[in-house]
Formats: structure tokens, C-alpha cells, sequence
């Protein structure tokens, strides 16, 4: 075999120090990456590395760099990725969410719906702001800020009030049974 890789700045981490850290860490990617720098600075050569953790060698070379440049905190750093760019600036970001949490789309002059959904969503955002987006999309967007989709409930008009209240005494004493047990 060749030169092997050299951990050149150990930044105060021993082999020992290291093992433990490992087995701390919650993911498991981030595990393997102290894994690497535990094997090579115990000896092992880059290709062993990349065999034993199943890790391509450049992976194995880009890691040590890392560590070598920044310690433990460049090694586990990791950058989200650009992705694509929203559709909405984060002010028509703001001024959708506020129309969803305050009004509805009566309110807003959007028919007689009393209730948003990605349908009118979709007209809305294409009319306020001339950005077409698809119903998924708006749908995910929606998610990620928070909101959930759910139907309006029902009231009865000629309900009994008072074997609404029995039976909700009744599923609370069941529920206390059932703990006990």
C-alpha cells in the first residue's frame, strides 16, 4: 500500500475520546464520520477505512481534510442545501399567511367558501401575486408552515344535551377503568 492519510491536527481528540463521542451521536452518518477519524488515526489506511464503513475513499480524504482544517465541529458540519428557490417572497409569504389565519375566502370576496383550500389557494395566489403554482405544491407549502388540513364539525339541532353529558361521563369512567387495569 501507499501513504496513508494522516490526521495532522488531532485538536485534543484521542482515539479513546473519540469512541466515546461516537457512540453519542444520534445519526448514524454523523457517527461514521467520527468512525473515520478514529480508524485512521489508529493506523488504517484510507482504502481499509472505505471498506470497513463502506464509504468511498474520497469521502475518506474529504473527512480528514475537515478535521484536520476545523475539528469535530467542521467534521459534523453540515450546510443545507440551496434547493430551489421558493415561489413566494418571504412578504407575500406573510401577507398568505395572514389572509389564511384571519379571514376566509367570503371574507376575502373569493365566492362562498367558508373555508380555504388549495383549489382557491391556487386562484388566489395567481391573482394576487402572477405565480402559478400547483395544487401539491401549495398543499406541501402549507404543511411546512404549519397548517392542517380538517374538516368543519357538525352540531345537531335537536341533540339531547343531557345524554350527551351521560354519555360523556360514562366514556370518562370507562377510560378511568381501563387505566387502572
Amino acid at each position: 500500500m501507499g501513504k496513508g492519510l494522516l490526521v495532522t491536527n488531532d485538536h485534543g481528540w484521542t482515539v479513546e475520546r473519540l469512541e466515546v463521542h461516537e457512540k453519542t451521536l444520534k445519526q448514524a452518518a454523523m457517527a461514521k464520520r467520527v468512525a473515520v477519524i478514529r480508524l485512521i488515526m489508529q493506523g488504517y489506511y484510507a482504502i481499509q477505512v472505505a471498506e470497513l464503513l463502506n464509504v468511498h475513499r474520497e469521502t475518506i480524504s474529504g473527512y480528514v481534510k475537515k478535521f484536520n482544517q476545523g475539528g469535530m465541529d467542521a467534521l459534523l458540519y453540515r450546510g443545507s442545501s440551496p434547493g430551489k428557490p421558493p415561489f413566494l417572497s418571504s412578504e407575500q409569504e406573510q401577507e398568505l399567511r395572514r389572509l389564511l389565519v384571519h379571514s376566509t375566502p367570503t371574507e376575502e370576496g373569493i365566492g362562498c367558501e367558508s373555508r380555504w383550500d388549495t383549489r382557491i389557494l391556487k386562484h388566489v395566489i395567481q391573482e394576487k401575486f402572477t405565480i402559478t403554482m400547483s395544487r401539491n405544491g401549495i398543499g406541501d407549502m402549507l404543511k411546512r408552515w404549519g397548517f392542517r388540513y380538517t374538516r368543519p364539525t357538525y352540531t345537531l339541532k335537536h341533540a339531547n344535551q343531557e345524554k350527551q353529558a351521560a354519555f360523556e361521563k360514562e366514556l370518562a369512567m370507562i377510560k378511568k377503568t381501563l387505566q387502572m387495569e
